[in-house]
């Protein structure tokens, strides 16, 4: 690689795309690697000790690849696998890097969105179980009420390119509807998933109009903006080049064909395998 120490972007598969793209879009002359574990995805149905084992792994190839920073951007491994890297492994295998998450940032904002006190949750059905958002959001604001509603078939509609058509509504409004259901006061609604910003706009035709739609990727770029701030040790030791590199552990043709909708542009990937 050309470049010392670049950031580490992870994913299971392309969600985490439309995260870096709003991480580039503010901090562009930071060096980026994305990992995209295609070849195991998805992460959502899987089980604590499955999604921990294969985030894990994937760390562990990051900081051989000299990334000082991981940024988890996958609400799964997030819910299910940061928490452990962070207080069981690194102080192992690399006490002076750090592994953060998307869970947490979204979290500490979401309070500054709703006007009810009520916010719904949209996620995969790994990070439902995991209760992750309703425990994070608990520590910044108590008084928040939160509701989730798994979507397991969202990701499959989006990743085969069928979230758009009229094939989609059906299930789309079947979610939306079933978190609103638990309670109409809900006025905030976090996308808890990197895919599904690509279905903002078919989200938005199912919702009431006074419901806000919250997507992470911005969030999670102004936080990490904040984190470098905060903590210039480990800004200097992020390095700015303005490259990008993408791996996965899947077909790199594949890789490139579905990633360029998530990233906004094409790319070109590098198999890895882990």
């Amino acid at each position: 690689m050309s470049f010392s120490q670049p950031i580490g972007v992870f994913d299971s598969g392309y969600g985490g795309l439309t995260v870096l793209k709003e991480i580039v879009s503010k901090l562009p002359q930071y060096d980026y690697i994305y990992l995209g574990d295609n070849a195991r995805a998805p992460y959502g149905t899987r089980s604590y000790e499955t999604v921990y084992h294969y985030t894990l792994q994937c760390v562990e190839w990051f900081f051989r690849a000299k990334c000082p920073l991981v940024i988890l951007a996958c609400n799964t491994a997030s819910a299910k696998a940061l928490r452990t890297i962070q207080q069981n492994d690194l102080p192992r295998i690399a006490p002076d890097n750090r592994v953060l998450g998307v869970i947490r940032p979204s979290a500490e904002v979401i309070g500054d969105y709703t006007q009810t006190g009520k916010v719904g949750i949209l996620a995969t059905p790994g990070t439902v179980q995991s209760d992750s958002y309703p425990i994070e959001i608990a520590k910044s604001f108590p008084d928040i009420e939160v509701y989730q509603q798994a979507c397991p078939l969202w990701v499959p509609l989006i990743e085969n390119g069928e979230h758009h058509g009229p094939g989609a509504d059906y299930f789309v409004k079947e979610y939306t509807d079933g978190l609103l259901s638990q309670c109409r006061e809900i006025d905030t609604i976090l996308l808890g998933c990197t895919h599904y910003p690509l279905m903002r706009d078919k989200i938005g035709q199912f919702i009431p109009a006074h419901c806000r739609l919250i997507s992470q990727g911005e969030i999670v770029a102004a936080s990490l903006a904040d984190y470098l701030d905060r903590h210039p040790e480990m800004e200097e030791r992020c390095s700015e080049n303005g490259q990008r590199h993408f791996y996965t552990t899947d077909s790199t043709a594949d890789f490139d064909h579905h990633a360029s909708t998530f990233y906004g542009q094409s790319l070109r990937s590098e198999f890895v395998s882990l």
